[in-house]
């Protein structure tokens, strides 16, 4: 068993940053991928970003250039720095885990391939 938690939401203003942690705990040593998701009221949960245990990461086009995942060298932490904020990015922020190398957009940001979540951390960001 896995255990995930998340730190680091708040609120900031457009243009702002933040920068969420995910701590794992448990049976860690076997996780291959990682990613982050967020859910906005009303709407599906969504991929932000994700990396597997090569390395390789994967962003949606809504935050490319804008966001960076990234995990300690144990791998029991996982980063996402959010640079430029925007209001659209308001949600709860997930981190999730599996116990497989996820590779490419259409596997490693889609939330079924994850079997592994926290339980979130707020973002909002005002305009």
């Amino acid at each position: 068993q896995v255990q995930l938690v998340e730190s680091g939401g708040g609120s900031v203003q457009a243009g702002g940053s933040l920068r969420l942690s995910c701590a794992a705990s448990g049976n860690t040593k076997r996780l291959y991928s990682t990613g982050w998701f967020r859910q906005a009221p009303d709407k599906e949960r969504e991929g932000v970003a994700c990396i597997n245990s090569h390395g390789i990461t994967s962003y949606a086009d809504s935050v490319k250039g804008r966001f960076t995942i990234s995990q300690d060298n144990a791998g029991n932490t996982l980063y996402l720095q959010m640079n430029s904020l925007k209001p659209e990015d308001t949600a709860m922020y997930y981190c999730a885990a599996v116990f497989s190398l996820l590779f490419g957009n259409t596997v490693c940001l889609v939330a079924d391939s994850y079997n592994y979540w926290g339980q979130g951390t707020q973002v909002t960001v005002s305009s």
